[in-house]
């Protein structure tokens, strides 16, 4: 299964090729390919596979879905607790 992201775009430097960018994975930041998005901008969100900027997302459709990642995690998390560590 393959899983995109979606990131906040911190910086872009546009001296490169291909251009790159700083994106934060809530908190995380990794460099990031933002060449396939000419006309993206720092504050935006970007949907990133792989280290590529697929697309640009609105913020409430980004933060609805780190949100839903954060509920994931949080389950996955609470099911390999031990059964007396359970809520």
């Amino acid at each position: 299964m393959c899983l995109a992201v979606p990131g906040e775009v911190l910086a872009i430097d546009r001296s490169v090729n291909p251009v790159m960018g700083t994106v934060s994975f809530a908190g995380v930041q990794k460099q990031v390919c933002l060449e396939w998005l000419p006309d993206i901008n720092a504050g935006e969100y970007v949907i990133v596979h792989v280290g590529f900027a697929l697309s640009k997302v609105d913020r409430e459709e980004a933060l609805e879905t780190l949100e839903m990642l954060r509920t994931m995690h949080d389950l996955a998390d609470e099911d390999d607790a031990p059964p007396e560590n359970r809520s």
